[in-house]
């Protein structure tokens, strides 16, 4: 059923929802997320466009969307906040997004919008590099800084009560078994992500110290924006082994990825 969510956590009044069938046609696949705690609740990585209404639809069961109070963009990206001039519209959310990237939103979001719900860049927070705690009902959401993993300026998300890490782009993957929302074959799911990962991430660099900072961390699930969820111990060791080592982005740079045309030099 389009736009029933996955449970990922549900204790007392703390819940996360995933939703991740939304995207009809021709474009991107990709997971939203809802987190609710109380009276509180935040929406991760919306969408454009294409996910607007059916998400909306869908969150009604849960809140009344004109309620909500947070949205959090992972980064710049259509698929992550093209939709997000009709959130700002149609709630009284605030936005968090990277302080390199919200100066930028405002091209998203028309005259007619803003003059609908005033200055758009009040409605903005900036996360510093460092990264941002945010009180969220009777606990808090942690940014953590994720940059050159996918973009310059880029978030990840950390939920200490659920223990998930919301992971953006780092450890998507297309295509597998659909009939489950975690990978239960590490080995046989890596040529569903490396491809994207040596293209998409920056540099093993990056790549390592973002392991790092995680291992450090209470993680219990690992959950990316497409494909499947790492769940459990043994899994996500498996996968910050794998991230670890692997050479991506900038590593595999050659003069040869810089030459222009043969047709200019009149070859």
């Amino acid at each position: 059923m389009q736009g029933k969510p996955e449970v990922l956590f549900r204790h007392g009044k703390h819940l996360c929802l995933a939703f991740n069938d939304l995207v009809e046609g021709e474009g991107v696949q990709a997971n939203q997320f809802l987190i609710l705690n109380g009276d509180q609740s935040i929406l991760l990585d919306p969408g454009g466009d294409l996910t607007y209404i059916p998400l909306n639809i869908a969150i009604t069961r849960y809140i009344n969307p004109k309620e909500l109070d947070y949205i959090f963009a992972s980064h710049q990206d259509p698929d992550i906040i093209a939709s997000i001039d009709r959130w700002v519209m149609n709630s009284a959310c605030r936005v968090l997004v990277s302080s390199l990237w919200g100066r930028f939103l405002p091209h998203l979001v028309s005259s007619h919008v803003d003059k609908q719900v005033g200055d758009f860049n009040q409605r903005v927070i900036q996360i510093p590099d460092e990264g941002f705690r945010l009180p969220f009902g009777d606990s808090e959401l942690v940014m953590l800084p994720a940059h050159f993993l996918h973009s310059v300026g880029n978030f990840q998300l950390y939920d200490p009560v659920s223990k998930i890490l919301f992971s953006g782009d780092m450890g998507a993957s297309i295509g597998g078994d659909e009939s489950t929302a975690y990978v239960t074959d590490f080995e046989a799911h890596i040529p569903l992500m490396e491809g994207f990962h040596r293209r998409y991430m920056g540099s093993n660099k990056a790549a390592r110290h973002w392991a790092r900072m995680v291992e450090k961390l209470d993680v219990e699930a690992i959950v990316p924006q497409h494909g499947q969820a790492f769940k459990g111990a043994r899994v996500i060791g498996q996968f910050l082994d794998w991230i670890s080592d692997l050479e991506c982005g900038m590593d595999l740079l050659k003069q040869a990825h810089y030459s222009a045309p043969l047709a200019l030099y009149g070859s």
